[in-house]
């Protein structure tokens, strides 16, 4: 009887002793994040991001280091955040922006994550959507077939419009085409358009003097992070000028324009931790499909539309998602 219990004894603890390891030596995955912009700009999107991963069994202090760098839209912050997160040899780092090809510089072997308001194509970050065939994968904000819509949209709260600015950077991948689709939407609508280039915060003001000299009446501007960092300043000029402005994501209405229609980003890098969870699983970011946005919303600023004399219609308002009154 003495033995019997001895052994039972000690195949217990061994049991025991045997599933401790098991939850005391989990593996803590380093997870990277870089973006161009600020943290005041971008870091509800790293909180998406973080939500995403805590949904999928992640969790930081438990299985999950999650290291967070900033460019505040200087490059060479951006270069040097990237080289000292490279350094911190991350199992994979996720990318706001077109910093992708920063990283790439230091490492081809880390797996990169991207959310890009382009074309990530053009950009050269993935051969194909279906088969990226690098260390790259994730999701393109660029949906030709939402610009038409902001045009649309303009025209039904400013049924009087006949031409409409279109600013864009002529050097963003993905710009030609959807300035194209601008310009096809607007002319189905019997509207003109005048293109505007700008290539950056330093241009931006020359750029929205060349529009108020211009007989346009409205201004759709591209949906990129260097507009939506600056939309604050993009608002007051609408204002001023009179000129009312449309653009991609919810931030750009946030700050004080007329409407943005668009992807929901938060939504957005919120899927983007499925990419990250697949990979750390042993998934190749080569054979993840690059994905385009399946959540799109639509944000009205009635502030805005009143500062601008502008009556939007009862049929537009019950379209929008969200009303900032």
């Amino acid at each position: 009887m003495t033995r019997r219990r001895e052994f039972l004894v000690a195949a217990g603890g061994s049991l025991i002793a045997a599933g401790l390891p098991a939850f005391a030596q989990q593996k803590t995955y380093r997870v990277g994040w870089i973006a161009t912009s600020a943290a005041a700009v971008g870091s509800q999107f790293l909180d998406a991001l973080r939500l995403g991963l805590r949904d999928l069994g992640y969790i930081e202090g438990r299985n999950l280091v999650l290291d967070a760098r900033w460019g505040d839209d200087s490059a060479a912050r951006v270069d040097a955040q990237v080289a000292d997160l490279v350094a911190g040899k991350p199992d994979v780092i996720v990318t706001q922006g077109p910093t992708p090809v920063v990283v790439v510089r230091y490492s081809t072997a880390i797996p990169i994550v991207f959310g890009f308001s382009g074309d990530p194509i053009q950009a050269g970050f993935v051969k194909s959507f279906a088969k990226p065939g690098g260390n790259l994968t994730g999701l393109s904000f660029m949906a030709l077939e939402l610009v038409g819509k902001r045009i649309e949209l303009l025209k039904a709260v400013m049924p009087g419009v006949r031409r409409v600015a279109i600013l864009a950077n002529s050097q963003h991948p993905g710009d030609q085409a959807e300035r194209n689709a601008s310009s096809a939407a607007a002319a189905a609508l019997g509207l003109e358009t005048e293109y505007f280039d700008w290539r950056g915060a330093a241009q931006l003001d020359s750029a929205l003097a060349a529009i108020e000299k211009s007989r346009c009446e409205a201004a759709v501007m591209f949906p990129v992070q260097s507009i939506i960092g600056n939309s604050a300043r993009i608002a007051a000029w609408s204002i001023k000028a009179r000129i009312p402005a449309i653009s991609g994501w919810a931030l750009f209405a946030e700050n004080g324009n007329l409407m943005s229609y668009g992807c929901n980003l938060r939504e957005s890098f919120r899927r983007l931790a499925s990419f990250v969870d697949r990979i750390l699983k042993g998934a190749r970011p080569a054979d993840l499909p690059v994905e385009l946005p399946q959540n799109i919303e639509m944000v009205i600023n009635l502030k805005t539309a009143k500062a601008l004399g502008i009556s939007v219609p009862q049929s537009v308002m019950l379209r929008a998602d969200r009303v900032i009154e």
